[in-house]
């Protein structure tokens, strides 16, 4: 899911194992929206914790990963710059072409849909493409420092005012009335788009467009400093950042969990403090796996495919969860136990592994990503 790919002879395949391991963390914690489509319409309320299996999924899951795309998309980013041949008005023509897929995604798949932020952002990357490593360091991180004084300055507001801190309570009618459209045939799943879209994808671009940004920031100093390409030069920091990472980051997304359950200041307080720690969880996430990759070569092997054609994964997801919950199949919303749930989740994630690998064994680009380069290039 980056803006464009890097040419086979350039690939670091490092980074597809890492960006096939994210897709499965972007489809656990979406799953859950497709099965129960009332969250959507209901409270508002993020994370989804009702239940052990959502309370794990929130915990260990929501906001990881779609901040390691970001990161990843940052990093991929220098990737297609280091030849500075056309960079601006190609990478232009990708973000509109992507940005087209995103509103179609989102309208007709997922109302979640981050392509649309992400071609977006990536404007603002590219004419941020000459800022040093060390300033897009800084900048990151002064984003997201603000954003965390934000979250604590709602929470000292709300203390002035508790009740209008309160948690707030979902709506079952709204809820049911979702779910009847979704499971009523394509074209009560269409009308439920049509309504649901535009103000999720306002909450999207507000609620996770500042981070994601960041993460751009972050992942393109990443790039010009080669972290994955000479993973020597950064070996002495690994245990650091596992440490820190699982040491501090667990107990705060645990904590970030169970929070909008009370509702109010502490609420507030664990958004400002997930900021900061769910970055530190997710790179704790990131050194472990390249560690396990390294003893076991055959996991990234079994990642890297999905992560080449990355893009068209994260469509597929949709699509097969589309035809699942909604009224495109079966029609499953509401239906199914969490943990069947987790279990669809499996069987869709397996399925897309097995289908990267065989179509690549005859394609160099993933659907998606061939649509997208004659869109911007004319070739395949």
């Amino acid at each position: 899911m980056t803006l464009a790919e890097a040419p086979s002879s350039r690939r670091v395949h490092e980074i597809d194992a890492v960006r096939g391991f994210a897709l499965a963390g972007i489809l656990l914690a979406n799953i859950g929206f497709f099965a129960d489509p009332g969250y959507a319409v209901g409270t508002g309320t993020m994370p989804i914790t009702e239940g052990p299996v959502a309370y794990l999924v929130s915990t260990l899951v929501l906001t990881k990963f779609y901040i390691l795309f970001s990161f990843l998309f940052g990093y991929s980013f220098t990737l297609q710059t280091r030849d500075g041949v056309n960079v601006k008005a190609r990478m232009l023509r990708r973000c509109l072409g992507l940005f087209v897929i995103g509103v179609l995604h989102g309208f007709l798949l997922w109302i979640g849909d981050i392509l649309t932020l992400y071609t977006t952002l990536g404007l603002i990357l590219l004419a941020m493409r000459n800022i040093s490593p060390r300033k897009a360091v800084i900048t990151g991180c002064a984003v997201i420092g603000v954003m965390s004084v934000i979250w604590l300055l709602l929470a000292g507001l709300t203390l002035l005012d508790p009740a209008g801190g309160a948690a707030a309570v979902a709506d079952p009618a709204a809820a049911a009335q979702a779910e009847a459209l979704v499971t009523g045939g394509p074209l009560g799943f269409l009308i439920f788009q049509a309504q649901t879209y535009p103000a999720v994808a306002a909450m999207v671009w507000i609620g996770q467009g500042p981070m994601a940004m960041a993460l751009f920031l972050f992942g393109l100093a990443a790039g010009r400093s080669r972290l994955f390409e000479e993973p020597e030069r950064w070996a002495r920091f690994v245990p650091r950042v596992k440490w820190v990472g699982f040491g501090a980051g667990l107990p705060a997304a645990a904590f970030f969990a169970w929070a909008p359950s009370s509702g109010g200041a502490l609420e507030l307080v664990a958004l400002a403090l997930n900021n900061v720690t769910s970055v530190l969880l997710t790179a704790a996430y990131v050194v472990t796996l390249l560690q396990v990759i390294k003893r076991f070569p055959a996991a990234g092997r079994a990642l890297a495919p999905a992560g080449r054609v990355a893009a068209s994964n994260y469509i597929g997801q949709s699509a097969l969860c589309c035809l699942v919950f909604t009224g495109y199949g079966l029609a499953l919303a509401g239906k199914l136990s969490p943990l069947a749930v987790m279990g669809v989740a499996a069987v869709i994630y397996a399925v897309l592994l097995g289908l990267s690998r065989w179509w690549l064994r005859g394609h160099r680009y993933g659907p998606i990503e061939y649509v997208l380069r004659r869109l911007t290039a004319g070739r395949g």
